[in-house]
């Protein structure tokens, strides 16, 4: 089973038009609908905020990123319940993306 979903996962990421998707997703989420660009420094995004840690010298996991999002750190609130699944799953693949080249 793990095989499988391993698989699923691969195709996923490596398809284009959906990693295309959920960066743009991801860029719209971060920027203006839970607005983490207001915090964060994310150079991708054009971000300059200094509240939050720069995410580029941090370059968290995507694992790391879903778990900050959903449940929030430090003054940085929970947007689980506020964000849908597919928008917190498109940000952190977009920040993580964004971070890791």
């Amino acid at each position: 089973m793990k095989k499988i979903i391993l698989i699923i996962l691969i195709f996923f990421f490596n398809n284009n038009s959906y990693a295309d998707n959920r960066m743009e997703l991801g860029l719209d989420v971060f920027n203006n609908k839970a607005q983490c660009a207001m915090c964060h420094v994310l150079k991708s995004a054009g971000s300059t905020g200094e509240i939050g840690p720069n995410l580029d010298m941090l370059k968290p996991s995507l694992a790391q990123i879903i778990y900050a999002v959903k449940n929030g750190i430090g003054v940085m609130p929970a947007w689980e319940g506020i964000l849908t699944t597919e928008e917190i799953d498109a940000v952190a693949y977009y920040i993580f993306s964004s971070t890791n080249k």
